[in-house]
Order: C-alpha cells, then sequence, then structure tokens
C-alpha cells in the first residue's frame, strides 16, 4: 500500500482452471513476496495434491519462482460423533480455526513483506481463511491490512457448464451445506445450491432434478444432470472417478423441486 502498510492479500483463484483466474487476481500475486500455503499431507504420506495445484497454477502466471511458506494444516476432528450437534460442529471448526491461525501468524512472524493465500473458488463461499486471517491481526502480534481478492466460484462454473440459470424467474436462491439441506427443504426452499459434501444425501428428493458437478475446473471434472432417483448411482461413480484421478473430490450441486401449486385466480 502507498503508506507502507504490510499487506495479507487473499487471492480467489477459481476452482482450478488457471484460464479462470481474473487478471486482478494475477496481478495481486505478482506483487506479493511470499505465499502461504497450508499443507494437509500427513507426515511422511503422498505429497498434499492441493498444494501441488497451487505450485501448478503460481508456475502458471507468475515470471519468477514463488516463495512458499508450507504451513502444516492442524488436523480437524471430524468424528461423527463429535460432530453430530451444531454446537458441536461450531466448537469443532472454532477450535481448528484457532490452530490454523496460530499457524498462520508464525508464518507472518518468520517472513518479511507482502504475503499472499490461495484461495479455492472465491473468499467470500463457505472458506475459512476471512476468518482465519482476521483471528491473527486480532491477536496483536503481527499489524497487517487484509485485502480481498475475488475469484470464479465453483457456484458460477457449475451454472455455465451445464447451461442453466440457477433459480426459475423472480425465486430466490438458497446456497447451504451438506448437512443442512435438510432444513432447507423443510423451511420450503426449492432452488438450493449445496457445497462441502461428505456424502450426497437427498433422500426423499428423488423427483427433484440435480445439477451436479465434482472437481469443476480441473482435468478430473466430472458433470450430471437429471432426476434425483435416476442419477444417483451416476453421480456416486462419478464422485469416485474424480477421487481416483486426483486424490480428492470437492463437489457443489444445485437441487430444484417442482414449482408449487397455485389456485386459479379469478
Amino acid at each position: 500500500m502507498a503508506d507502507g502498510t504490510r499487506r495479507v492479500r487473499l487471492i480467489g483463484v477459481g476452482p482450478g482452471d488457471p484460464e479462470q483466474v481474473t487478471l486482478e487476481a494475477v496481478r495481486a500475486m505478482r506483487e506479493v513476496r511470499f505465499f502461504v500455503v497450508s499443507d494437509k499431507s500427513p507426515r511422511g504420506g503422498m505429497p498434499d495434491p492441493l498444494v501441488n495445484a497451487r505450485e501448478r497454477l503460481l508456475d502458471r502466471h507468475l515470471e519468477a519462482s514463488p516463495v512458499i511458506v508450507r504451513v502444516e494444516d492442524p488436523e480437524r476432528d471430524r468424528h461423527p460423533d463429535r460432530t453430530a450437534s451444531a454446537d458441536d460442529y461450531a466448537a469443532v471448526v472454532a477450535s481448528w480455526h484457532a490452530a490454523r491461525a496460530e499457524a498462520f501468524e508464525q508464518a507472518l512472524l518468520d517472513n518479511e513483506g507482502d504475503a499472499g493465500f490461495l484461495v479455492w473458488g472465491d473468499p467470500a463461499f463457505y472458506d475459512s481463511t476471512i476468518r482465519v486471517v482476521e483471528q491473527v491481526r486480532a491477536r496483536g502480534n503481527v499489524a497487517f491490512e487484509i485485502d480481498v481478492v475475488p475469484g470464479i466460484s465453483s457456484l458460477q462454473l457449475l451454472a455455465a457448464r451445464h447451461a442453466i440459470m440457477l433459480h426459475e424467474v423472480g425465486e430466490p436462491l438458497h446456497v447451504t451445506t451438506g448437512r443442512r439441506l435438510r432444513e432447507a427443504v423443510e423451511a420450503g426452499q426449492r432452488n438450493i445450491l449445496v457445497m462441502l459434501n461428505r456424502e450426497i444425501d437427498v433422500a426423499g428428493l428423488e423427483d427433484w432434478q440435480i445439477w451436479w458437478g465434482g472437481n469443476l475446473g480441473t482435468p478430473s471434472e466430472e458433470l450430471v444432470s437429471g432426476r434425483v432417483g435416476d442419477v444417483l448411482d451416476r453421480i456416486a461413480q462419478a464422485r469416485e472417478r474424480a477421487r481416483a484421478a486426483a486424490g480428492w473430490v470437492m463437489d457443489v450441486y444445485l437441487v430444484r423441486g417442482a414449482a408449487p401449486s397455485r389456485e386459479a385466480r379469478p
């Protein structure tokens, strides 16, 4: 920044295709001194494929070799018995965020200059990086300004790949997580975008329509659409293909129920 204040730049880089990185994001990547990258690979295990994907993206868009600071990502408790209720889930996520904040803070203390975090999709949609970096700043041990660069979201790419509108004329669009899909259906939502899916649980929605995408914007991209009851097996097979090809699967889908019947007006 003009006054010399250190910046932490959270750069949305899209779902995975280097061609979908915006010009603003490329400029931001070229202006930071180093990149902080969370590494989920187990000790002595296989490399984290998402770290490798970030490195390939940087190699594509930077003229010089990037400085990458790998931070071991704290393990998050995913045991069903400890994340069953909303309160338990929130507590587990809060603990994970606090551990991440401590790790990110150390990376910033150990390295000088502006830092970049590459965020999949758009930083505003179901990503913890903004919250965690805000926690780092609130701790008061390292001073910086936060700069967020938006990116193409998997929500947008899902619609583009299937050539659809995400909602009907004049109707709302509800965005939620897989664990809260049932709540949205019971509340009467009928255009529902679902992210963060450990599994595809759409029991009772067999007559709804679904547009599903896995690993969008990557070489392992998969697409399925149709009546829910007709395509569930195809989605399960596509998820496994994506996981086998990439080592991970991140998916998003839209489900749409039939329009409610309306009484004829006089």
